[in-house]
C-alpha cells in the first residue's frame, strides 16, 4: 500500500525570525523538574532512613515490619536517584546530538536500500521509526529492569521470576505492543492525512474508539498471555463476595482468581467490563494473608470505585485531555521551525515527528496534569474507602490495609511533599485516620 505523499505546503520555507528555541526550552525545563524532583526526592530518603513509626501506626504495624519497609524504600529510592539522572543524560543526547532526525534518516536509508521505499512512503518509515526506538528503549531498560527484579525485589522477598520467564515476558511484550503498535501508528497517520487541518476532531474520534477495544480485549485476550486466570472455587468467600455484589447491585458474572505469584508477592484486586459483564479479579497472594471479611473489606473499595463512577469520571477527563492534545497539536504539527530547531532540516515534516516533538514542548502542562490527577485520584481513594466504611467493613478495611502494606513493604512515612507530588494513593496513615472518623 503506497502511503500519502507529503504536500508541498510541507515542506520547509516558513521564516525562522523571532522563533521560540523550542530545544533549547525543553532542555531546561527538563534540568528544573529534575532538580525540583531531586529536592523533593531527597527529602523522601531522608524520612526513609528514620527508625521512628508514625505515632499513628505504633500500635498496628510492628516495628520489625515498618523496619523492613523502610529499608526496602531505600533501596528503592537510591536506585530511583541512578535512573533519574541517566532519564537525563539520555534526554540531554537525543536532544543535543539530534539522535532523533539521525534515527529517522537511517530508517529511510534502510527502507529504500532493502525495500525500495521512497521517501514519500512516510506512513511505512513512521511505523517502523516507532518500532525501532521503542526497541531501542526496551533494550536500554533491561539492566534497569534486571537490577529491579532480580536484586531489589529479590533481596526483600517479592521476586519469584526466573530469568528465562523474565525474557520470555520481554518478548511477548515486544510482539504484542508491536501488533497493537504499528496499525494504531499506522491509523493515525493515514487519519490526519485525509482529514487535514481538521484531523484531531476524527483522531480523537479513533482514539476513543480504540481505548474501549483496548479496555474489552486486553483482560480477556492479552493479560492471560502472561497470567493464568482460575476461577474462584465455591465456598465461603465465593459465597461473601457475592452477596456483596448483590448488595450494591454490582452485575458479577465471573470470579477470578489470578497468579500473581508467579512473578511477585505483591498483591491486589481489581475488576473490569463494560455494563451488565462486570468480573472481579482476585490475585492469589491476596487470598493468602487475609481473612475473607479482609478480602470482602478490599472489594468493598474497588467496588466503590464503581458505584461512585470514579472509572467513567477518569475516562471523560482522559478524554478532554486527548482531544485538547490533538487540538492544540493540530496548531503546530505544520510549524517548520519546530522540525528545524531539533535537527530535521531536509524538505518535509514527517507527522509522527512533530508529534513526538509537540509533546517534548508539551511537557510542562503534562506535568502539571498529572500532577492534578493525582489529586483526583487520591480523593477518589478516600471516597471508595468511605464507601467500604458505610457497608460496615471499617475495621475489616483497616486490618486489610495495614496488612496490604506490611506485605507488600509500602511507604509507611513518606514525606508529604514526595506524596503529594508523587502518589496517587493517599498514605496508610492518612487513610487509617480518614476511616477512624465518625460520620
Amino acid at each position: 500500500m503506497a502511503d500519502v505523499k507529503i504536500p508541498a505546503a510541507n515542506t520547509f520555507g516558513t521564516s525562522t525570525r523571532g522563533a521560540l528555541p523550542y530545544k533549547e526550552l525543553v532542555l531546561a525545563f527538563s534540568y528544573g523538574v529534575y532538580l525540583l524532583e531531586q529536592y523533593i526526592h531527597i527529602r523522601q530518603h531522608r524520612r526513609l532512613r528514620s527508625a521512628v513509626r508514625p505515632a499513628a501506626l505504633e500500635d498496628v504495624v510492628e516495628q520489625d515490619a515498618f523496619l523492613r519497609a523502610q529499608a526496602y524504600g531505600r533501596d528503592k529510592s537510591r536506585f530511583r536517584f541512578v535512573q533519574n539522572i541517566w532519564s537525563l543524560l539520555l534526554t540531554t543526547a537525543i536532544l543535543s546530538y539530534d539522535l532523533l532526525p539521525l534515527l529517522w534518516n537511517a530508517v529511510g536509508a534502510g527502507l529504500y536500500r532493502y525495500a525500495g521505499l521512497s521517501a514519500e512512503y512516510e506512513i511505512t518509515r513512521s511505523v517502523v521509526f516507532v518500532l525501532v526506538f521503542a526497541l531501542v528503549n526496551a533494550v536500554i531498560d533491561i539492566p534497569f529492569n534486571l537490577y529491579g527484579t532480580f536484586v531489589i525485589e529479590e533481596r526483600h522477598g517479592f521476586n519469584k521470576q526466573t530469568l528465562a520467564l523474565f525474557f520470555t515476558d520481554f518478548v511477548k511484550s515486544l510482539l504484542v505492543s508491536a501488533a497493537i503498535g504499528a496499525p494504531l501508528i499506522a491509523a493515525f497517520l493515514s487519519i490526519i492525512h485525509w482529514a487535514g487541518a481538521s484531523f484531531y476532531y476524527y483522531v480523537w474520534l479513533f482514539m476513543v474508539v480504540f481505548q474501549l477495544v483496548m479496555i474489552t480485549i486486553y483482560p480477556t485476550l492479552i493479560q492471560p498471555l502472561f497470567n493464568k486466570f482460575t476461577p474462584l472455587p465455591e465456598g465461603q468467600l465465593r459465597t461473601k463476595i457475592e452477596a456483596l455484589a448483590a448488595r450494591i447491585q454490582f452485575p458479577l458474572t465471573k470470579l477470578y482468581v489470578i497468579d500473581g505469584s508467579r512473578r511477585s508477592s505483591h498483591s491486589n484486586a481489581y475488576f473490569f467490563g463494560f455494563y451488565k459483564n462486570k468480573r472481579i479479579v482476585l490475585f492469589d497472594t491476596l487470598l493468602e494473608h487475609s481473612t475473607e471479611e479482609e478480602v470482602c473489606a478490599v472489594l468493598g473499595h474497588e467496588l466503590g470505585h464503581w458505584k461512585l463512577n470514579h472509572m467513567i469520571k477518569n475516562l471523560v477527563v482522559a478524554q478532554i485531555h486527548l482531544f485538547t492534545v490533538f487540538y492544540l497539536f493540530s496548531h503546530c504539527y505544520r510549524d517548520a521551525h519546530l522540525y528545524r530547531a531539533f535537527g530535521f532540516t531536509d524538505n518535509t515534516m514527517p507527522v509522527l515527528i512533530g508529534f513526538l516533538l509537540f509533546n517534548y514542548i508539551f511537557s510542562p502542562v503534562e506535568s502539571v496534569l498529572s500532577f492534578a490527577m493525582n489529586m483526583l485520584s487520591r480523593k477518589y481513594e478516600f471516597e471508595a474507602d468511605a464507601f467500604a466504611k458505610k457497608l460496615g467493613y471499617t475495621e475489616d478495611l483497616k486490618s486489610g490495609l495495614i496488612k496490604l502494606h506490611t506485605k507488600n513493604l509500602g511507604d509507611m512515612n513518606p514525606d508529604p511533599w514526595y506524596s503529594a507530588y508523587h502518589f496517587s494513593h493517599p498514605p496508610l496513615v492518612e487513610r487509617l485516620a480518614a476511616l477512624g472518623k465518625t460520620e
